[in-house]
């Protein structure tokens, strides 16, 4: 009798296990509960009234229609299309950036549960407080302390690409400064137009325009380094030891300078923003931009995916990378960069590309690669010139490298701080104590962090 009653038991209770389970099922992802704190965070610095994005997700009723969107675009993670545009792969190279607007699995998990369960808006108790937005004319960086505009630029509604020399303007410094940080916007008079384009809703005519400062002295020298607008850029911070020069009553030439038409009459112009460290301020390193691609091998076969190109460059001092930035054009969807040491194969990063709009990554401080002279810099290019390529204009073309964005360009736009001896030694200690490294442990993009010093030399005694 005890035995089945035990029985008995042991079956009720294995019954009631699934019933217990069920009411401990997590709850139903809801809008206001789970999807608008991710929309907050990652999302509505653009997605808001006035902005880039072609809609708002600030409300509920705004993001409800756009349920099924969200699940297959963030769903696509470091592939091109993905929303937020951040393209960096998360299962390989280092992972730590500054300005990260990426989802996590868990969050992409959560919009597709939201999507799939009819994307109910819950209880409107749950709603976060809205986030109050700087208007879209406001400075990433904050207020600039110079503002220098670029010569004007009009365009045709149909017209073929542009490239060329755009001219000089004037920073009328009064004495020389050193850049903290740079951002560059475009300025132009088809916002709030209807254009029938379809990269960036027609919003844009400069796809990409490099710039460089003319120093004053009647000599016409020329300080390059500095980064590159590009459709999609985020703003450029240097690294606080490395700040870069801009002489008093210098120029700015736009000596390389790519438009195209958007479907609009449209006349546009650039701003230039910089913020600058405080007067007296004076550099520790020297801070350069390393661009390391392959032009003359370039070589993208038309209707075929899955293309390669590869470029290899040498370093001859040693280096710490602030932003890995890869640069291609339309059939380009992918970009590796590898660090060569010895028998030591590292990959750094690996990202996906959009021509349509470029993002350039800054590592986080205590992450940046610290690469001893000998280096070998591999980058890597993957290219998709097939029709399932919409960026592609006609994909039956073959192209090579050139400018224009039926040509091709494999780069990484690199910005490097070089250093002697000293410099290089201090930067891996602080970097060993910072993360509390042992002798003999390794990280990625620092391969002699852990490394056992040499012994120091002693003086030879005469024979």
């Amino acid at each position: 009798m005890m035995l089945r009653r035990l029985l008995t038991a042991a079956i009720l209770a294995l019954i009631a296990a699934p019933l217990h389970a069920q009411g401990q099922a997590k709850s139903p992802v809801t809008f206001t509960k789970d999807i608008a704190p991710i929309l907050q965070r990652s999302c509505q610095q653009c997605h808001r009234p006035d902005s880039v994005a072609p809609m708002s997700l600030i409300t509920y009723e705004e993001a409800r229609p756009y349920a099924r969107a969200m699940k297959q675009r963030t769903a696509l993670r470091s592939k091109p299309g993905v929303m937020p545009p951040w393209y960096i792969e998360k299962n390989v190279g280092i992972q730590q950036y500054k300005e990260d607007i990426s989802l996590s699995d868990d969050q992409i998990e959560t919009i597709a549960a939201w999507a799939d369960s009819g994307a109910p808006k819950g209880n409107p108790a749950d709603m976060p407080p809205p986030v109050v937005f700087a208007d879209a004319s406001v400075w990433k960086i904050g207020k600039p302390d110079l503002i220098v505009t670029s010569p004007t630029v009009e365009m045709k509604a149909v017209a073929p690409d542009w490239f060329g020399v755009l001219g000089e303007s004037p920073t009328n410094l009064p004495e020389d400064r050193y850049v903290a940080a740079v951002e560059i916007k475009e300025v132009n008079d088809s916002r709030g137009k209807t254009s029938t384009r379809t990269t960036v809703g027609g919003l844009y005519l400069f796809h990409h325009a490099a710039f460089g400062v003319m120093a004053p002295d009647g000599r016409g020298n020329f300080i390059g380094g500095w980064p590159v607008h590009e459709v999609g850029r985020n703003a450029d911070v240097f690294d606080a030891d490395a700040g870069k020069l801009i002489p008093a009553n210098a120029k700015l030439t736009f000596f390389s300078v790519h438009t195209h038409s958007n479907g609009l009459d449209t006349k546009a112009r650039l701003e230039v923003g910089f913020k600058f460290h405080p007067k007296g301020y004076k550099p520790k390193v020297n801070f350069r931009q390393l661009f390391v691609g392959n032009g003359p091998d370039l070589d993208i076969r038309g209707g075929e995916a899955n293309q390669r190109m590869d470029a290899y460059f040498t370093l001859a001092q040693h280096t710490k990378i602030s932003v890995f930035e890869p640069h291609m054009h339309a059939p380009g969807v992918r970009m590796c960069l590898e660090a060569i040491w010895g028998i030591t194969v590292q990959t750094l990063s690996c990202a996906g590309y959009n021509h349509s709009w470029v993002r350039v990554y800054t590592y986080a401080e205590d992450a940046a690669p610290l690469l001893p002279k000998g280096t070998i810099l591999h980058v890597i290019g993957y290219f998709d010139n097939s029709p399932a390529n919409k960026n592609v204009a006609d994909p039956r073309n073959w192209s090579g490298s050139g400018h224009r964005s039926v040509d091709n360009m494999v780069i990484n736009l690199m910005q490097v701080i070089y250093m002697n001896d000293e410099q290089f030694q201090g930067e891996m200690a602080k970097r060993r104590e910072k993360l509390g490294l042992k002798e003999g442990q390794t990280m990625i993009g620092c391969p002699l962090c852990g490394a056992t010093p040499p012994p120091a030399r002693t003086a030879e005694k005469p024979q």
